[in-house]
């Protein structure tokens, strides 16, 4: 997509705080941080929202969260605990229309979220 933030950091337009990239996901830090570690891990492939994940693309969700797995490892976040959000929709907060999780830890977490 054109005008998308995220497939603009994935074809390296907009410089980004990279922590993990292969052929099917690029994962880099959040610029406007909600818990001492935010990362967004991201398909490389335009999926709008998760509204739009098909059989054909779904194998992309589970290699997404295998390699959060490996980044709450080496971030040293998976003992201590670690939430995943995915925004869905406006009213669901997404602001970005691009698949995408967030990954924050590093501090006790409430909830709801505030």
């Amino acid at each position: 997509m054109e005008n998308c933030i995220f497939c603009k950091i994935i074809k390296g337009e907009i410089p980004s705080k990279k922590i993990y990239e292969d052929d099917k996901v690029i994962a880099f830090h959040d610029i406007s941080p909600a818990a001492p570690v935010h990362v967004l891990v991201i398909p490389k492939e335009h999926i709008e929202s998760a509204n739009y994940i098909t059989q054909e693309n779904s194998k992309v969700i589970a290699h997404i969260f295998q390699v959060i797995n490996k980044i709450v490892e080496e971030l040293n976040i998976s003992q201590g605990g670690y939430r995943i959000v995915n925004n869905c929709g406006n009213d669901g907060g997404q602001t970005v229309n691009h698949l995408h999780f967030h990954v924050l830890g590093g501090r006790e977490l409430q909830w709801p979220p505030g």
